[in-house]
């Protein structure tokens, strides 16, 4: 990547980036861009560095990560859109790229849609850009394509759909949410097959994200490379949201603090928040998975039982677990879930002939919907009984088997990802729940943690058969 121009020169004239991030409020933004460029500080812009970074002098090279840890409404993604309206409107590729091949500035967040504000700043950023409007010589959805030779594209954050590109910069949007699934696809696998498709160009990573729990990647990179210790290529600023837009009304984070001081401090004040952690690791699920075992047939030799977590079919999945208890472990013999939108009726009739399969005429769930599960499941000649803890007490009984490998999980990549994705939160008051994370899913979750519990817990009138065979 060679610059046809520096940054500062682009951020300075209104012909090039000169309206893209102007005036006193985007001041740290443009400190960081000069900075990561590996161009130097003015003594006042030196003092702004120091102040966001940690560190007391520039790099004076250009970096291979900038990282920005950034409170809500900071002027991020609008950063972003300048920094990758720069790489690929006024830098020169053509000795990284082979002939006739196009280099590309990917944009990933944790949804497409995510990526596509972030592809907008792009867009806007080159449009009003008297200069750089002219290097685009087609757009489509989700592609911008200039005469640089460099296509800006949003991606899916996969690990899979960003390998065999010749990336000339990267820009990864709230990276601290792309674990919301706790997937076999999580942060570190996607950012570890991003960084060879920029090995040849030089290009910079530019990972953008709101601070959220003490976990992942945002936070890993954060305590190994925030500050003067740091890897000097790897350039990490951190902030609050006033500290980056001071245009930002005090009064409403004031309000925010009023409401909930720890989520204010992580949304507004850019910290990584303390009242949450890690439910289990994902290493500790998968030791109790059973490779290859997809569902275990009815054996008349078993004591079942059932767990729904019952849904109206609008958000949520409706999800049924089978299990059986084995010499002390419970034995998860098989898993429905169903997304929405589906029929509650027809759900229910698919999973009452499901338990009937296995001989089953009852099932557990909670109160949803008051009336209705028991009514549903009745006219299928199934009892439903309700469950006598809630979920976050099913999840904290479920962690000791998961520990100590007596609850067999089927190979199934959704439970996997939803049990490890679960966060304990500690609320005001010192009250701990255990729930999943913004945007998350925890449904076929509860229904295995519930039906785990059941076989577990010593229930009057329960029949054990040993020994069995898992």
């Amino acid at each position: 990547m060679r610059p046809k121009v520096s940054m500062r020169r682009a951020l300075d004239d209104p012909q090039l980036l000169g309206t893209a991030i102007p005036g006193v409020s985007w001041l740290p933004w443009r400190v960081l861009l000069i900075a990561s460029m590996g161009e130097r500080l003015t003594d006042s812009e030196r003092q702004v560095f120091t102040e966001l970074t940690g560190r007391d002098v520039e790099p004076l090279e250009p970096v291979e990560e900038l990282w920005g840890i950034v409170g809500r409404r900071g002027g991020k993604t609008r950063a972003a859109g300048t920094l990758g309206a720069y790489v690929a409107g006024l830098c020169d590729h053509t000795a990284v790229l082979a002939p006739g091949e196009r280099g590309v500035l990917p944009i990933l967040a944790a949804s497409v849609s995510q990526a596509d504000r972030a592809f907008n700043h792009v867009l806007g950023v080159l449009e009003h850009s008297p200069v750089l409007s002219q290097t685009i010589i087609g757009q489509v959805s989700g592609i911008i394509r200039l005469n640089t030779g460099v296509d800006v594209e949003v991606r899916p954050a996969n690990f899979r759909t960003v390998r065999g590109v010749t990336a000339v910069a990267v820009i990864a949007d709230e990276v601290a949410f792309w674990m919301i699934d706790g997937s076999s696809n999580p942060d570190a696998e996607i950012l570890n097959a991003l960084r060879p498709a920029l090995a040849t160009t030089g290009g910079p990573l530019f990972v953008i994200s709101s601070p959220y729990a003490k976990k992942g990647e945002l936070y890993a990179t954060y305590r190994r490379d925030y500050g003067a210790d740091g890897d000097p290529r790897v350039l990490v600023a951190k902030g609050a949201s006033r500290t980056f837009n001071s245009t930002l009304p005090q009064r409403v984070i004031d309000r925010a603090y009023a409401r909930d001081a720890a989520v204010a401090a992580s949304e507004f004040g850019g910290e990584f928040r303390n009242d949450l952690e890690a439910f289990v690791s994902r290493e500790i699920v998968e030791a109790c998975v059973a490779p290859d075992v997809l569902e275990r047939p009815y054996s008349p030799g078993r004591r079942y039982r059932a767990f729904v977590d019952p849904s109206g079919g609008g958000a949520d999945a409706m999800t049924l677990a089978i299990a059986h208890d084995a010499d002390g472990k419970a034995v998860v013999d098989a898993t429905r879930e169903r997304k929405p939108p589906f029929s509650p009726e027809s759900v229910v009739e698919e999973f009452a002939g499901l338990l009937k399969t296995y001989g089953l005429s009852r099932v557990t769930g909670d109160r949803y919907a008051g009336e209705w599960p028991r009514e549903a499941f009745r006219r299928h000649g199934i009892t439903y009984d309700i469950a006598g803890q809630p979920k976050s007490q099913l999840f904290q009984d479920f962690l000791p088997l998961l520990n100590s490998r007596r609850a067999v999980l089927l190979d199934n990549d959704a439970l996997v990802s939803q049990i490890a994705s679960l966060e304990r939160r500690v609320a005001r008051g010192g009250r701990e729940s255990i729930d999943h994370p913004p945007h998350g899913h925890d449904d076929l979750a509860n229904a295995v943690a519930g039906v785990a519990g059941l076989c577990i817990r010593n229930i009057p009138g329960r029949v054990t058969v040993s020994p069995l065979r898992i």
